[in-house]
C-alpha cells in the first residue's frame, strides 16, 4: 500500500486547486510528477487526472500518446481502453471510441478486481450501458449470478429503468440478506409512489421462487408500509412473528406506526394479536395492553362526536385491566392514562386524582413516569380549585428535573398558574426565560403569553381587564364552560374598545372548540382574521381555523388556503413553518426533493 507523504498530499491538494481554478497546465504538471512517483509503488490514481488536464488543454495527441504508453506499462488494465475511448470521443472519432469500449469488454478476464475496475471506469465516463454489459459479462465469467447485482441496480437507476433496478436490488438481497436495510434505504430514495406496484409484483415472484426465506416477506411488509397499507403489512408482520418467534416485537412496532398514522383499526388488531398470542408474563404483553387501550381512546376521541357511553365502555376495560393485573410500577402508565380518561373526557376529577395519587406513591416507579403523573395530578388539582396543591406538585418536578424538558414543562405550568392568579409580571419573567426552551411547544406558548402580557398589561392601570380575562381562561381549563362564556360576554361588553377585544374573541373560539361546536369556533376565528388582521391573535386564529377545516370540518381546500395565507402574509409567525409543511402535504408534495424545487 502506498502511504501518502505530507509533501505529496500537499501537491495533490495544490493540483486539485489549480484544476478547479482552470489552471490546467500547472495542474497537469503537478499530476504528472505525482503520477511518476506513485506508479513506482503500483499506484496510478493520478494518471486519469493528468489526462483530463491534457484534454482541457486540447492536447489530444499527447493524451493519446500517454495512454498508449500506460497501456504498455499495464497490459492487464483494460480500463485504459475506456480512457482512450474518451479521448477518441473528444476529437469526434466515435467509431474508434466504440471499438475501444468493445475491446475492453471482450478482453475482460474472470477476475473480480478487473471487472470492478472496468465497470467503474465506464461509470466515471457516464457510460452506463457499457458498465451494465461489463458487470453482466462478469457474472457469467465468474459463474456467480447476482454477484454484481448491487452495482447493476445503481446503473439501471442512472439509466431510469426502475423495473430493472428493482429486479437487481432483489437479486442483491437474495445473495446478501444482510443488505436488507441498506436496500430499503436505496429504494426509498429512488422509487416514486407509482413504482411500488412494480416492486410488489416482483416481490411476489421472488417469494414464490424462494419460499423458505424471511427477507422477501420482510421486504413485502416494508413495501406495504411505504404505501401506508398497514393492514396488509400487519398480515405479513404476524406471519413473520410466528415463523421467527419474535414475541410480538415486530407486530408491536408496526402497530405503533399505524396508530401514529391514525390507522387505529390495524393498530388495535396488532396490539390484540400480541395479547392473544403471548402470555401475561411475556416482555410486550402489558405494553401491548396499554397501547391497545390508548389507541382505543384516540379512536373514540378523534371522532369528535363521541358519546359518554363509548367513554364508559373504555373506562370499564381499563378498570378490568387493573383488576386483573393490579396497580404497580408495571401498570403505572395504564393507571395514569385511565386518570386522563376520567379527568379530561369523563370529567370525573375525583377519580382522576384518586388514580394519580396512587401512581405517584408507588414503590419502585420510574422517576420520569412519576414526574409526569405529578404534573397531571397538579393539573387536576388546579381544575378542582386546589391551587396550593397544584403549585406544590409543579415545583417538585421543577426541582427534580431542573435541566430537562419535563422540568421546563413544570416551570411553564407554574408560570401559567401565576398568570391565572393575576401575578402577570412574575409570570412574564418566567415566560421570557422559557422562550428559549428546546421544546417547540413550550417555547411557542411561552412566547405567545409573554407578548400577550406585554401587549395588554399597560392598557388598564389596575390590570382589572387582564385579571378577568385570565380568570375566564382558567374557567375553560377547569371545564366550567358556561361560567366562562358568561364572564367573556361581560368582558366583551365592558371592554368593547379595549385592546383585549381580539383576545376575548380568540378565547371564545377556543371555548367553543372545547364544546365541540366547530362551526361557531370557525366563525369567531374568521371574525378575528377579518377585523383584527394586525393584532397578535390573527396568526393564531388563522392556524386554528386551518386545523378546524383540516380535521373537524373536513374541508381540505379551505384548510390549504388558510395555511397558504398564514405563511405568505404572516412570515414571522411561529406557525409559518408548520403551515407551509401542512400546505404542501395537503397539496400532495410528499417527495421532499420536489418540495425543494
Amino acid at each position: 500500500m502506498l502511504l501518502t507523504t505530507p509533501v505529496s498530499g500537499q501537491n495533490s491538494k495544490l493540483a486539485d486547486q489549480y484544476y478547479l481554478e482552470g489552471e490546467y497546465q500547472k495542474a497537469g504538471d503537478l499530476y504528472l510528477k505525482l503520477h511518476e512517483t506513485a506508479k513506482k509503488n503500483g499506484n496510478f490514481i493520478y494518471f486519469n487526472k493528468y489526462i483530463e488536464c491534457l484534454l482541457a488543454l486540447r492536447e489530444y495527441d499527447q493524451a493519446e500518446k500517454e495512454i498508449q504508453a500506460q497501456m504498455k506499462a499495464q497490459p492487464d488494465d483494460y480500463s485504459m481502453l475506456v480512457t482512450l475511448g474518451n479521448v477518441q470521443e473528444r476529437i469526434g472519432n466515435y467509431e474508434a471510441a466504440q471499438a475501444s469500449y468493445r475491446m475492453a469488454i471482450e478482453k475482460l478476464p474472470a477476475r473480480i478486481d478487473a471487472i470492478t475496475r472496468l465497470g467503474n471506469a465506464f461509470l466515471s465516463q457516464a457510460k452506463y450501458d457499457e458498465a451494465i454489459v461489463t458487470y453482466e459479462k462478469g457474472e457469467k465469467l465468474l459463474d456467480k449470478p447476482g454477484i454484481f447485482s448491487y452495482q447493476l441496480a445503481d446503473l439501471y437507476k442512472r439509466n431510469g429503468d426502475m423495473s430493472k433496478m428493482i429486479e437487481q436490488y432483489l437479486y442483491s438481497l437474495q445473495s446478501s440478506p444482510d443488505r436488507l436495510e441498506n436496500i430499503q434505504n436505496m429504494l426509498q430514495r429512488s422509487l416514486k409512489a407509482e413504482d411500488y406496484d412494480e416492486l410488489l409484483s416482483q416481490l411476489y415472484v421472488f417469494i414464490q421462487d424462494y419460499p423458505e426465506t424471511d427477507y422477501f416477506p420482510e421486504m413485502l411488509a416494508w413495501t406495504f408500509m411505504q404505501q401506508k397499507d398497514y393492514s396488509k403489512a400487519m398480515r405479513q408482520a404476524k406471519a413473520l412473528d410466528k415463523r421467527m418467534g419474535e414475541n410480538g416485537l415486530r407486530v408491536y412496532r408496526l402497530a405503533t406506526i399505524a396508530a401514529n398514522d391514525k390507522d387505529y383499526a390495524t393498530a388495535i388488531d396488532g396490539f390484540e394479536y400480541i395479547l392473544t398470542s403471548q402470555s401475561p408474563g411475556s416482555p410486550y404483553y402489558l405494553e401491548a395492553k396499554r397501547a391497545s387501550l390508548a389507541t382505543k381512546r384516540r379512536q373514540i376521541t378523534d371522532n369528535y362526536s363521541y358519546t359518554i357511553e363509548q367513554l364508559r365502555a373504555l373506562e370499564a376495560e381499563y378498570i378490568a385491566t387493573l383488576d386483573a393485573n393490579g396497580i404497580h410500577a408495571g401498570t403505572a402508565l395504564i393507571t395514569s392514562e385511565l386518570a386522563m380518561l376520567e379527568g379530561l373526557y369523563i370529567n370525573d376529577l375525583a377519580k382522576a386524582i384518586y388514580y394519580l395519587e396512587q401512581v405517584v406513591n408507588l414503590p419502585g416507579i420510574n422517576s420520569t413516569v412519576q414526574a409526569y403523573a405529578k404534573l397531571d395530578l397538579g393539573d387536576y388539582y388546579l381544575m378542582s380549585g386546589e391551587v396550593w396543591e397544584a403549585t406544590l406538585l409543579y415545583s417538585q418536578v421543577d426541582k427534580a428535573f431542573p435541566e430537562e424538558l419535563i422540568g421546563q414543562d413544570a416551570r411553564f405550568r407554574n408560570a401559567k398558574l401565576s398568570y391565572y392568579n393575576g401575578d402577570f409580571e412574575w409570570a412574564q419573567s418566567q415566560f421570557d426565560i422559557l422562550k428559549t426552551s428546546t421544546s417547540k411547544l413550550i417555547s411557542n406558548d411561552a412566547l405567545d403569553l409573554s407578548i400577550f402580557i406585554m401587549d395588554n398589561l399597560g392598557l388598564d392601570s389596575n390590570t382589572h381587564a387582564m385579571s378577568e380575562y385570565a380568570q375566564a381562561e382558567l374557567l375553560i381549563f377547569q371545564n366550567k364552560l358556561d361560567e366562562s362564556i358568561e364572564k367573556l360576554n361581560i368582558l366583551g361588553n365592558i371592554y368593547s374598545e379595549h385592546g383585549l377585544k381580539d383576545d376575548i374573541l380568540y378565547l371564545e373560539a377556543k371555548l367553543y372548540e372545547k364544546k365541540r361546536d366547530y362551526l361557531k369556533a370557525e366563525s369567531l376565528y374568521q371574525e378575528i382574521i377579518t377585523t383584527f388582521p394586525e393584532e397578535i391573535r390573527a396568526d393564531n386564529a388563522l392556524y386554528n381555523q386551518a386545523q378546524l377545516y383540516e380535521h373537524q370540518l373536513n374541508d381540505p381546500e379551505k384548510a390549504k388556503a388558510c395555511y397558504e395565507k398564514l405563511f405568505m402574509e404572516y412570515t414571522d409567525s411561529t406557525f409559518a413553518i408548520e403551515a407551509r409543511k401542512r400546505f404542501r402535504e395537503l397539496r400532495g408534495d410528499f417527495d421532499e426533493e420536489a418540495e425543494m424545487q
